[in-house]
């Protein structure tokens, strides 16, 4: 018997730029339940991509960014016949934005040497471009389910 489905909580949007998106972005960046410190690192981030820029809005940059870092398919391993198979499979739309998230906060977090906000608008601004560390894991995420394509048909 399949388990009760997870009842999602609901984000609501955030204050400044009254985006879902950017209050989600916040939740990833938040650790141990300290939300101010979380919006203080993204808003310092947001200024620094409209510092950096010179553009009036950065919410569109970071936008651009999530888009460019959303895969549209992934690998999931699937059990056939004593044999694990790597089956290439369509993303979820709130996945893809979920893994978009999770790519930009880790490669933000992955880099040394710099205040979080300043690597975390590094990072928006080179995926935004189509580079840097979160690109490249979608990148590799596309060869991934391309190489395994010849398995498609175990997905059901």
């Amino acid at each position: 018997m399949r388990r009760k489905a997870k009842i999602k909580a609901i984000v609501k949007p955030d204050k400044t730029y009254g985006s879902l998106k950017v209050s989600k972005f916040t939740n990833y960046i938040m650790k141990q339940g300290k939300k101010t410190i979380a919006k203080k690192i993204v808003y310092g981030a947001f200024d620094a991509i409209k510092e950096k820029t010179k553009t009036a809005n950065p919410l569109e940059i970071f936008e651009l960014a999530l888009k460019n870092t959303a895969p549209t398919m992934e690998v999931r391993s699937r059990r056939v016949g004593g044999a694990n198979y790597q089956v290439p499979v369509e993303v979820r739309p709130e996945r893809r934005q979920a893994l978009s998230i999770r790519w930009l906060v880790d490669a933000a977090a992955g880099k040394k040497g710099k205040p979080m906000a300043e690597k975390l608008a590094d990072e928006i601004i080179a995926a935004s471009k189509n580079e840097g560390e979160a690109v490249k894991k979608r990148e590799n995420t596309h060869k991934m389910a391309e190489a395994n394509k010849a398995f498609a048909h175990f997905a059901w």
